[in-house]
């Protein structure tokens, strides 16, 4: 095709390449949607070394999603009872600026918040870190990545002393073992699945180990899948622990000379006999001496991991206890082996080197570390302390503040809390409780901006010019090659607007976003994720570059390089002070809310292969709706006679918090005792339908993140079935009618 555009697919955190042309091509008839509308045509990057030309059903049609429904101007209201009204954006900047002083001048730093996403561009987060951070002095900054990747963040700090995965995408063609656990790994991020599937096809000596509740599609391909319980997690990797050593398939040397702790975590698995954990795991004894024995017996195991670890009130337990394994068997530092956290969001990798959490800062810094603060400090050149000590608010803290009335201003961008967030009663109750939200987007309407006071259009992929960093620390530079619709800008210029508005011009001196990234690049100089040779223009001539990049932005371009992969420990010495791999020794303590009389079930949730989050883009493009149109409810037959429930049916999911309905499915691809519901549906697309109006907030102790994976409910029958008109609506109807309530 003439006049294409490389740049990265924008949902998951896979991060595979496309290449995009205009809707005109000479030669070609004009591309259009199933509605007669020019679209952008789009096919895989083969280019890109991290999906070599591959791409998924999302990806392939995610210019469909470009100009439907798009916020196009800024609006306002004086209270949530009021219809927005459009505004220009002085007015909405001027209000959100009188705002953000009286606040300050009422509440002080700690009462602004800011809540967003993995859907930015690193120089979004990075500005926001330095509006946020280095200028107001609150650290209230989190995103998604809270809900998402906090507790595998947690796990690679605590036991490597740094956050970022090891390994990268060519260890799946390298692994000998593969070890699979809470991660749909076809259905979420496929094409990783794809590149392991495919060398697993070939060799049929690699072994694939899959636990999950369900026997999913990436199930279906395993060599042994562990339908273990939910929330026997940690039983079962003390337990394969257990055996290991039992056994001796042990690196004695490594753990001696590259790490620390290792006999307070031996106390602790020999509590975990075969016959103990088969039994809490609901799995066979044999299951579970060949997933030891397979682990044992390979060269290279490579761990696969994502939501249904860290989602967890366990999650950095689980996430420490995974990486037990590799180091008392070695099994880092080379090609094939590793801990790998596969990531929800395409630039959730970014929002970590950025600062893109309430407790880091740009640079894999922390805030409870005095040096970081002072380093960032003198790059930001603002003045001594003005980075405040304390961590700011999590995700969750950020909804009891303003159930406590300790927020003022709620700013949320390029994410939809009042979908994903747990508890989604209480959640919509706090945010309708909030004096003063901002909802900065790229969509109109989103569930989260009926609770806004100001609604701000954002740029988004294709209108911006940005860099993204995928799962396997692969940069990607992600060029403009269309005009933002209306009048849309990037996030990261609306972020600086409001600083020079507040009063750091200097601060926020920036021409354009490569002056942004520029100086965000100088915040990981001698850092483990040091980009420092990296610029826009190096990785628009360069192409995608995988960190750690040491160097100049000054250094001489090179085109068609062939670059190796890059591991991380390859010299076995680890970013701990003393340069050991820290074991970690906890005990199972299973989920936060067990199942019980009243609600005997337990609810897991998760995404499909068709949907993203909460369907801002994929809810608009009809091929992908086709497949999936009704929210559903995965049910095991014993517990749907025990229900009196039959397939094809609605029924009514009830937790203490709140209820939903789906359609029954009846299959025997879940585990008795568990049921599955997709979290995609929110309130525009489907009547009483939101998963997470079930699930509970208790999070994990040291990440803050959500066990969203688990709760306890029922499930009856609906009394009287409804049309499925009545419970999903055509999504264009649901959107037309929010317009016409809020426009009036």
């Amino acid at each position: 095709m003439a006049d294409m555009t490389k740049t990265l697919c924008p949902y998951c955190g896979v991060g595979c390449g496309l290449e995009l042309a205009p809707p005109a091509v000479p030669g070609k008839p004009i591309n259009r949607d199933a509605e007669g509308n020019p679209i952008w045509r789009v096919r895989g990057d083969r280019s890109h070394p991290s999906s070599r030309g591959q791409v998924c059903i999302k990806g392939a049609t995610v210019a469909e999603s470009l100009d439907k429904n798009r916020l196009l101007h800024p609006m306002m209201r004086d209270s949530l009872d009021e219809p927005f009204r459009q505004v220009s954006w002085d007015e909405a900047l001027d209000r959100i600026t009188s705002e953000i002083s009286s606040t300050l001048g009422t509440y002080g730093p700690e009462g602004i918040c800011m809540y967003g996403s993995g859907q930015f561009q690193t120089e979004d987060y990075y500005t926001a870190q330095k509006l946020l951070k280095g200028c107001l002095g609150t650290n209230n900054f989190d995103a998604n990545s809270r809900l998402c990747m906090s507790s595998a963040v947690a796990g690679y700090i605590q036991s490597f002393g740094s956050d970022g995965p090891p390994t990268c995408y060519d260890d799946l063609e390298n692994t000998d073992c593969a070890f699979l656990i809470g991660t749909n790994t076809a259905d979420c991020h496929p094409i990783v699945f794809n590149r392991l599937r495919k060398h697993h096809k070939k060799n049929r000596k690699v072994k694939m180990i899959v636990v999950d509740p369900r026997r999913t599609a990436t199930a279906e391909a395993a060599d042994l899948h562990l339908a273990i319980r939910p929330g026997t997690d940690l039983h079962l990797l003390n337990g394969i622990a257990h055996l290991l050593m039992r056994w001796g398939y042990i690196d004695t040397v490594f753990i001696d000379e590259c790490t620390e702790g290792f006999s307070q975590f031996a106390d602790v698995m020999q509590q975990y006999p075969p016959e103990l954990v088969a039994r809490e795991c609901g799995i066979r004894l044999d299951e579970l001496e060949q997933a030891a024995r397979w682990w044992g017996e390979s060269n290279r195991v490579l761990s696969l991991w994502s939501m249904g670890i860290n989602q967890s009130a366990e999650g950095t337990a689980k996430c420490r206890t995974i990486i037990n394994l590799h180091l008392m068997t070695g099994n880092i530092g080379r090609p094939g082996a590793g801990p790998f956290s596969l990531t929800g969001q395409p630039n959730a990798m970014g929002g970590r080197e950025a600062g893109g959490l309430s407790h880091i800062l740009p640079g894999y810094r922390v805030i409870k570390n005095p040096q970081h603060r002072a380093e960032v400090e003198k790059i930001w050149q603002v003045p001594a302390g003005r980075i405040s000590a304390k961590p700011g608010l999590a995700a969750w803290d950020m909804i009891r503040g303003l159930e406590q009335g300790t927020v003022g201003v709620m700013w949320v961008a390029a994410t939809n809390p009042a979908v994903s967030m747990p508890d989604l009663v209480r959640t919509k109750a706090a945010l309708k409780q909030s004096p003063f939200t901002i909802s900065q987007d790229a969509y109109y309407p989103t569930e989260t901006a009926k609770y806004a006071h100001v609604v701000l259009p954002a740029a988004q992929f294709g209108e911006k010019a940005g860099v993204m960093t995928n799962s396997e620390r692969m940069v990607t530079f992600c060029p403009a090659f269309r005009k933002p619709p209306g009048e849309a800008r990037a996030d990261w210029e609306i972020f600086a607007e409001i600083g020079r508005r507040l009063g750091f011009s200097a601060e926020f001196d920036f021409a354009d976003s490569a002056a942004v990234y520029a100086e965000f690049i100088r915040t990981t100089k001698g850092r483990p994720c040091d980009m420092t040779r990296l610029s826009h223009r190096r990785l628009k001539q360069e192409g995608p570059t995988q960190w750690p990049c040491p160097g100049y932005p000054t250094d001489p371009i090179v085109t068609n390089r062939q670059e190796e992969p890059k591991r991380l420990y390859t010299n076995l010495s680890f970013n701990t002070p003393n340069g050991r791999a820290q074991f970690a020794a906890f005990h199972a303590k299973g989920l936060a809310e067990a199942p019980n009389p009243d609600y005997p079930l337990v609810l897991t949730v998760g995404r499909l292969y068709e949907h993203w989050h909460t369907m801002s883009r994929t809810g608009h493009i009809a091929k992908i709706t086709k497949k999936n149109p009704h929210p559903f409810l995965e049910i095991h037959p014993k517990d749907a006679k025990k229900c009196s429930i039959a397939d094809d049916q609605w029924v009514e999911v009830l937790s203490k918090r709140g209820k939903a309905r789906f359609l029954a499915r009846v299959t025997t691809a879940i585990s008795p005792g568990t049921i599955f519901a997709p979290m995609h549906w929110g309130e525009l697309w489907a009547d009483n339908a939101e998963a997470n109006a079930l699930t509970h907030p208790e999070v994990c102790p040291i990440s803050l993140q959500p066990e969203l994976k688990a709760c306890a409910v029922r499930v009856q029958p609906v009394s009287q079935q409804p049309l499925d008109s009545e419970l999903t609506k055509e999504p264009q109807a649901k959107v037309e009618m929010l317009h016409l309530v809020e426009s009036r």
